[in-house]
């Protein structure tokens, strides 16, 4: 038997962490093992001072008997700050077989407040303009004796900045501190610089940038929305091998300058000329005596707070893949992706010469770079040269979304692509998902997602990287987290945001529609909703009770904001609300679905009020679960008096109204009869979709757990518009905020809110991962910790499937494929964990599990647990570990043998197709006539229509017997 191995340990999500601020930090660590069912019974947790010695530790936990291996919380003392800690964790799994990890490590940043020194500094007013355009450059010189055993800086701004110790860059974290709510909380970074000090004359520099603090942000344009001047703070503390400490921190002594960037905002890019560059002025020696003074200013302290959120990086690099002209005579790069981030040039030309880049996402019909969509945004960065030979610049203090750059000034008639590289920048969270499928349209569409998640995860979870907004949406955010979870690691991300909404709710419980808030406006329903839709679904993707904790009050407050409008308590009937945002039944001019907003809101009351009483359940509030509890029954009721019938059909006709009863269970028993109506009224659509921001996130996931998976994946592989694959059609990379940005016929849906790098439709992902792929987590236990596989394939659509997740345990995977009835699924479970397989379709005494039969006789493979037939087939309870089964489906699909063949064969007779066009005129000028028209017989024999339409069929073959 192969060893058993405790590997992959973090600390607060992060390996290795610098600078916590976290005074009981929590430690989670993966086992491997070489056999089937691991599962671990005990661990030992220990933390030694910084020398390792665990002889002496400074906490053991002692043997505890537990399966916990996820955010297992320090006992200890009290940790000191700035202080390096070392961990290690033995465990013990239930084949009696014990294992050591390797020793981590975790380093303390400054615990407390009075431990700041260093106080604000920004130029002197006197000598430099407090408002002018350009950035900043702050400097300091200071002396270092012989033996550094350690150095490290604590470092913010109010604005955005580079650090630099003896002319070499300290981080490759770009934006720095990132984007909290300033006027309460501002995140300070923690570097070592220990190799980079030297003994004797050493240097800090500061490069100083508007960045969100004091560009114009949000929908009014206003500058200083934090404050009007920039400032930097510093502390450096360095320590010698002696025991001796020293410190330089930012004061007045200080010197001040500009330099190169003459202008950077976020919604408009940078402007740098070369020819200011003040070359080693971060280094020691540098002649600093025409420099102006420094000076200290007046700002908040207590705001401080250690880094929280993951800091945004440079995660890739692309090429452009093409050069051309436009009909207008424009240069332009095509990147090849809509991307987020900045590019890179090299260029050799004479002093002076001027180069602009514009930025775009997409062209027009014509073939022109577009830039309407863009509003007031100039996304525009222009660099003149200082003309010493080849030259090498990317902008620092601002991020721009993209595929498509207008170059002008360029030297040369061409532009050679090895000239340009386009810098990816995201938060660095770790990427822990995939999918892919037989539909490669499918595939493009995850890309797509994925793509979006990252240029949109710019340290908040904002609505569009490119025109004037990059706003953290709060309604975005909610309805696409659990897919962001799938695909990346997004504690840290939302850890950092979350706070940031508590922060800024209001006293009455109301949320801002914005986190940071820079718009104007407050609680709508399906957006003020993420103060509870978002702690909880963290909790259910890791596990995370500390911030489900922290988060709770704000969660009780918000579902109490609701409670207190109108005179209902149990309805919410006023206020203002989006509703369902941008969904194409809306009326002509208005963004606002067609569905109630009551219903939608009233809908999201009592999501809110239940994941509330489930929070408090777990946390151990009892008396107030069953508070809210009680409040959820009583908004569900009133919720069906006001919205199903008595025949028991929702009074509102929508398909949001349909959806928004059945994922947030409103419709008791009424459920069938919404979900067939549902599945009606897509089909009678032509199996296409009319929800919004909404409605669409729920979709998929209602017809596939109601039994209508089939339409489910029509809807997804339609390529007509409205549709996902529709803009893959177009060539999309990316998810676009309106189903129909660029129309059929090359026109574009309009310039005022038209992005096309908008997350929230990419929500269908996390529908890809649990029911197409199968992969996901038991109701009961938060993450995933005990998993529920049960791939409800392709509705014979797709032929094979497969997904991967990285959990906090281990890497889950499933893959199944299917050639006629013959199918094999695939799955590998993660040592600590368990699963039930549900094997669609199978039989007992068909299935054979690794190339062995399992029969009738109760014999089963290491690893499975037991094996039972269902009414779905069979399900199987099995350990950890890779398995492979195989089977012979017995009813996989489901079958409704319809009237759709005869209404094909009608499409084919003039005279009966005058009779549809009347009775039927929805079907002409729509996908539908095609669908209908290029489906095979079986195709539609399957999947079968709607009852109204049934009955528009037989009005034609009525009408067209008494014309006989």
């Amino acid at each position: 038997m192969a060893n058993l191995i405790v590997t992959d340990l973090t600390c607060e999500y992060r390996t290795n962490p610098l600078g916590i601020g976290v005074r009981r930090p929590r430690f989670s660590w993966k086992l491997e093992g070489g056999r089937r069912g691991i599962l671990q019974q005990a661990y030992r947790l220990a933390v030694a001072a910084e020398d390792g010695d665990f002889d002496r530790p400074i906490w053991d936990s002692g043997r505890v008997e537990s399966g916990e291996s996820v955010l297992v919380e320090y006992g200890g003392p009290e940790l000191a700050s700035r202080t390096k800690y070392v961990w290690r964790v033995k465990v013990w799994d239930d084949a009696g077989r014990e294992a050591a990890s390797e020793p981590a490590v975790f380093e303390t940043t400054l615990l407390e407040l009075s431990e700041w020194r260093a106080s604000w500094i920004t130029p002197a007013a006197s000598a430099i303009d407090p408002q002018t355009d350009a950035a900043f450059l702050l400097r300091k010189s200071f002396r270092v004796k012989g033996g550094v055993k350690a150095a490290r800086i604590y470092a913010t701004a109010a604005g955005v900045y580079e650090l630099y110790v003896n002319g070499q860059r300290v981080s490759d974290e770009e934006l720095s501190p990132g984007w909290t709510s300033y006027q309460y909380r501002l995140q300070y970074q923690t570097y070592d610089v220990t190799e980079l000090l030297k003994s004797g004359d050493n240097a800090v520099g500061i490069h100083l940038g508007d960045g969100w603090y004091r560009s114009g942000m949000g929908f009014e344009q206003l500058n200083y929305k934090y404050g009007d001047r920039r400032a930097a703070l510093l502390q450096l503390h360095i320590r010698y091998e002696d025991g001796t400490e020293e410190m330089v921190a930012t004061d007045a002594s200080w010197r001040a300058a500009t330099g190169p960037v003459t202008y950077s905002t976020i919604y408009n890019g940078e402007t740098y000329d070369a020819r200011l560059e003040r070359k080693g002025w971060s280094e020691a020696g540098y002649a600093d005596d025409d420099w102006a003074p420094a000076e200290t200013i007046d700002l908040p302290m207590d705001i401080l707070v250690p880094q929280e959120n993951w800091p945004v990086r440079v995660t890739e690099t692309i090429r452009p893949i093409a050069f051309f002209v436009t009909p207008a005579g424009d240069k332009v790069l095509d990147m090849g992706q809509n991307m987020v981030g900045r590019i890179r040039f090299t260029v050799e030309a004479p002093a002076g010469t001027t180069i602009v880049l514009r930025h775009a996402e997409v062209l027009d019909k014509d073939g022109n770079i577009y830039f309407g969509n863009l509003r007031f945004a100039k996304q525009t960065v222009t660099y003149i040269a200082k003309g010493e030979g080849k030259e090498t610049y990317a902008p620092r203090f601002t991020f721009l979304g993209f595929r498509y750059v207008k170059v002008e000034g360029w030297p040369g008639d061409e532009l050679p692509l090895d000239a340009f590289v386009g810098e990816v920048m995201h938060s660095d969270m770790p990427r822990t998902g995939d999918f892919s499928c037989s539909d490669e349209r499918v595939n493009q569409l995850q890309r797509n997602i994925q793509w979006g998640q990252r240029g949109n995860f710019v340290d908040v979870p904002t609505d569009c990287p490119q025109r004037d907004e990059r706003l953290g949406w709060t309604g975005d955010a909610q309805v696409f987290i659990a897919t962001a979870l799938y695909n990346f690691n997004g504690g840290p991300f939302f850890t950092k945001w979350l706070r940031d909404l508590k922060a800024e709710q209001r006293a009455d419980g109301g949320v801002p529609f914005v986190i940071p808030d820079v718009a104007d406006g407050h609680s709508s329903s399906g957006w003020g909703d993420a103060a509870v839709i978002c702690p909880w679904t963290v909790y259910r993707y890791y596990g995370d009770r500390r911030l489900l904790a922290e988060q709770y009050d704000s969660m009780k407050a918000w579902v109490e904001y609701i409670r207190a409008q109108g005179d209902n308590e149990y309805m919410w009937e006023t206020g203002f609300h989006f509703g369902d945002w941008v969904a194409l039944d809306a009326k002509e001019g208005s963004y606002v679905g067609a569905t109630p907003l009551p219903l939608v809101a009233t809908a999201y009351y009592a999501y809110s009020s239940r994941l509330l009483s489930e929070a408090a359940r777990v946390l151990g509030r009892d008396d107030e679960a069953a508070k809210y509890g009680e409040l959820h029954a009583r908004v569900v009721q009133a919720f069906r008096d006001e919205f199903i019938t008595k025949t028991g059909r929702m009074a509102s006709p929508t398909q949001t109204a349909h959806v928004l009863a059945l994922a947030f269970d409103l419709a008791g028993d009424a459920a069938p009869r919404i979900a067939r109506d549902l599945n009606d009224l897509i089909i009678e659509n032509g199996y296409h979709l009319t929800t919004g921001f909404l409605g669409t996130p729920y979709l998929c996931m209602v017809l596939s757990d109601h039994g209508y998976h089939d339409t489910a994946m029509r809807l997804l592989l339609q390529d007509g518009y409205p549709g996902w694959l529709y803009s893959i059609s177009k060539g999309a990379t990316t998810i676009w905020e309106h189903w129909d940005g660029i129309k059929p016929d090359g026109t574009f849906w309009s310039d005022d809110m038209n992005s096309f790098n908008h997350y929230a439709y990419g929500a269908v992902g996390e529908w890809m991962y649990r029911k197409v792929a199968g992969l996901d987590m038991d109701g009961a236990v938060p993450g995933f910790k005990r998993l529920h596989i049960e791939p409800l394939f392709g509705a014979g659509l797709l032929s094979r499937a497969k997904t991967s997740h990285l959990s906090m345990y281990g890497k889950i995977e499933t893959a199944w494929s299917i050639d006629g009835n013959r199918v094999q699924v695939q799955v590998s479970i993660p040592a600590n964990t368990t699963a039930r397989v549900v094997l669609r379709g199978a039989a007992v005494e068909g299935l054979s599990i690794d190339g062995q039969p399992v029969g009738a006789g109760g014999s089963y493979p290491a690893g499975v647990q037991s094996i039972a037939a269902t009414d779905r087939g069979v399900e199987a309870e099995i350990g950890s570990g890779e398995y492979r089964f195989a089977y012979e489906a017995v009813n996989l699909f489901r079958k409704r043998y319809t009237t759709s063949s005869r209404l094909l064969e009608l499409l084919t007779d003039e005279r009966a197709e005058r009779a549809v066009r009347r009775h039927m005129p929805h079907l002409f000028g729509s996908p539908s006539l095609n669908f209908l028209r290029t489906s095979t017989l079986r195709e539609l024999a399957e999947n079968g229509m709607s009852r109204v339409t049934r009955e528009m069929v037989e009005r034609v073959l009525e009408e067209l017997a008494e014309e006989k």
